[in-house]
């Protein structure tokens, strides 16, 4: 397992092998979101309390896991490179954040149209929305940091020792509905319990939270591609590429 990471962690062997992984990861992805959009729109019923307003859910629940399993990944990966200075590791951390940004811009605006309704505000300083809210601090002031610095790997260095400290944020985003007075609803699927009584509104979650994580896989890969052939771009196997697309 370890000798096939290693090889795997080259940046030429990641770039050939990425190529035809991401197919493989688009495929599932456009499956399972036309479904999970079919079950959450069409087979879903209507909740009782909320009415039609509540489908909002399909999209923003999924996108909420996701802004917070995006930075474990970048922060994973930080840690990795600092541990084991394998640079595919900081470029993992690297091209993830947007992606983690724009996660967890779905998750607040979404959630922004779904409390309106709920709450008659768009916005309420609850623990909930406001640790969300940090999390894409984190994001961006990660991003403004690997800008910050001429040299890639000081840059590097930098931005995942803050990437691994912004992890305090993640177990209280997921525990602030159980820790304090909140307006926002307690966990859809935990380990424990699932709030979800109806078995299609949970069929229609787990299949847009899964076709979210098939995204931002073929979306990571995609844009992993074009940093390696960045940093390697004065590696002989990458001018070979650059002469054959001429």
């Amino acid at each position: 397992m370890w000798k096939w990471i290693q090889t795997f962690a080259s940046p030429k062997n990641f770039y050939q092998i990425s190529q035809k992984i991401i197919l493989w990861l688009l495929i599932p992805f456009i499956i399972l979101m036309l479904i999970g959009l079919y079950w959450g729109l069409i087979v879903a019923p209507i909740d009782y309390q909320q009415g039609e307003s509540y489908r909002i859910m399909f999209i923003h629940v999924p996108a909420a896991w996701m802004s917070m399993f995006v930075y474990l990944v970048l922060a994973i990966s930080g840690g990795i490179g600092l541990i084991w200075k394998i640079k595919l590791a900081y470029v993992i951390a690297k091209v993830s954040a947007p992606i983690g940004v724009a996660f967890t811009f779905l998750a607040l605006t979404t959630g922004a149209v779904w409390g309106k309704p709920m709450w008659g505000t768009w916005w309420v300083w609850d623990a909930r929305l406001t640790s969300e809210l940090i999390l894409l601090f984190l994001y961006l002031a990660y991003m403004s940091l690997n800008n910050a610095f001429d040299n890639p790997k000081t840059a590097s260095k930098a931005s995942s020792v803050l990437a691994i400290m912004g992890l305090v944020n993640l177990p209280i985003i997921h525990y602030s509905v159980k820790w304090w007075n909140t307006l926002h609803q307690s966990a859809s699927v935990s380990v424990n319990k699932v709030a979800i009584q109806d078995v299609d509104m949970l069929i229609a979650l787990l299949l847009m939270g899964m076709a979210f994580k098939f995204l931002y896989g073929a979306l990571m890969l995609m844009r992993a591609r074009d940093e390696v052939l960045v940093i390697e771009q004065n590696s002989s196997w990458v001018k070979r590429i650059i002469m054959e697309h001429r």
